[in-house]
């Protein structure tokens, strides 16, 4: 399990292409203001395609998504999950590699971390929900295309994880298909 920013980049736990961006909090009287991303942040160097927002009770578990075109940012703004990302690019240096870490309200859990996480094109992710309610915002690159919306299911032995307890787990049935996107992949055109 991952705990920290400097864990999550780090050659021997992070994956190629994924990337956290720890946000800073500027808390008032009020509550707080917190920027979650900039067009000019580096790390966001791509086109706009969608902003969406999924509520989410405790004991949900969506996963396995994967996608061949879009890139994915993620942003836990309420509540806290375990967010699970697996590496299937075979021309990856971190092919196979598997990164779970909590992301959310630090305040609810000690361990979750307050950032923005870009997920590349053929990395599989996965959460499970950890609180009740989450609200999970997330920016992708492209409109949305069921075609690019690959699925393995969340028990599949294709993925080395297990989320535990499944009978308690509330899945969808999408959540039990396997889809593979008809697009070539986007490949790697950079280390980290």
């Amino acid at each position: 399990m991952i705990h920290t920013i400097e864990q999550a980049h780090s050659a021997e736990l992070g994956i190629t292409g994924v990337v956290f961006q720890p946000l800073k909090t500027y808390p008032d009287d009020r509550g707080f203001f917190r920027e979650i991303i900039r067009d000019t942040d580096p790390y966001f160097a791509s086109s706009f395609g969608q902003w969406s927002h999924s509520k989410m009770g405790k004991k949900t578990v969506k996963a396995w998504h994967f996608h061949h075109r879009q890139t994915d940012w993620w942003y836990c703004g309420v509540g806290a999950i375990l967010t699970v990302l697996y590496d299937m690019r075979e021309e990856s240096p971190t092919y196979q590699r598997k990164m779970e870490f909590k992301m959310g309200d630090s305040e609810l859990d000690s361990e979750a971390l307050c950032a923005v996480i870009k997920i590349p094109p053929g990395v599989a992710h996965g959460l499970k929900v950890l609180s009740d309610p989450v609200h999970l915002f997330y920016v992708t690159s492209h409109l949305y295309d069921p075609q690019d919306e690959g699925r393995i299911p969340f028990n599949s032995p294709a993925i080395p994880h297990s989320w535990g307890g499944e009978g308690d787990w509330i899945t969808s049935e999408r959540d039990r298909m396997h889809h593979t996107p008809p697009y070539v992949r986007e490949l790697i055109t950079s280390a980290r």
